[in-house]
């Protein structure tokens, strides 16, 4: 990888932190080439069901680096967005684990996740409107999907920020934690989802975030499919074996 990157494994869960302190983890291209690598090598190992998206030095990631912008060095990986993941994220269930400021590309990078565990004095915003740029990672897409629309708008169009109360509130956030503890309850999140099969938690991430968006007539059995895979794998006879037999599951993501 490289050291504005760690990437650390927990078991079947993949922690993945940005480490550019001293810049508030903005992205860089050798920063995002590095996590999109991290995103592939979780979704190319069945053994791993859920990953972890940190920061270092009590900031998650102030966006993309200006200076490195103004540069020449774009933080984006061809046909995959910023980080690698903003337009293509990962198969694999992503948790951001948020303290500090998540703001710009940064809070474009947590919605690309799929869960969000925020420490309480976080602070998320799209400020790239007072920059005379515009969101154009996703965060004019994805957060009015997360937050009431209006909401959204409105903080997309003043570039002012706001809370992890206010984003808890919204459902944006799953869980609010004391200052410096927002990766170990991500962490603890993670580990109860990889105590479950591994086939199971991705096609079920891929329903929740897929289905919205597939045509009404094809929905049911664009579903059936996927649940048909699901029934016909090794995990689905093995869950139903340890259950029968009263034992904890071996899952092979198969």
């Amino acid at each position: 990888m490289t050291e504005e990157l760690e990437v650390v494994r927990h078991d079947a869960v993949l922690v993945v932190t940005l480490n550019r302190p001293r810049r508030r983890n903005a992205m860089n291209g050798t920063m995002a080439r590095a996590l999109a690598a991290a995103m592939d090598e979780l979704d190319a190992d069945p053994s791993l069901v859920v990953g972890v998206l940190t920061g270092a030095g009590g900031a998650f990631c102030a966006g993309m680096d200006l200076a490195a912008f103004l540069a020449g060095d774009v933080p984006d990986v061809p046909g995959r967005g910023l980080g690698g993941i903003t337009r293509t994220p990962p198969q694999t269930p992503l948790i951001a684990a948020v303290e500090g400021y998540a703001l710009a590309g940064g809070l474009e990078l947590a919605l690309a996740c799929d869960l969000i565990v925020a420490a309480e004095d976080a602070t998320f915003g799209l400020p790239e409107t007072t920059r005379g740029l515009i969101a154009g990672a996703g965060g004019l897409v994805r957060l009015p999907r997360r937050i009431p629309p209006g909401v959204a708008l409105q903080y997309a169009l003043t570039g002012e920020s706001f809370g992890a109360a206010e984003a808890a509130g919204w459902g944006l956030v799953n869980a609010v934690t004391p200052s410096g503890s927002a990766l170990d309850k991500a962490l603890k999140l993670a580990e109860r989802i990889a105590a479950n099969g591994p086939l199971a938690v991705r096609v079920t991430k891929e329903v929740v975030t897929q289905a919205p968006d597939w045509p009404a007539d094809t929905l049911w059995d664009r579903q059936q499919e996927l649940l048909d895979h699901v029934l016909a794998s090794d995990d689905a006879r093995e869950g139903a074996a340890a259950f029968a037999e009263k034992r904890s599951p071996h899952w092979t993501g198969r």
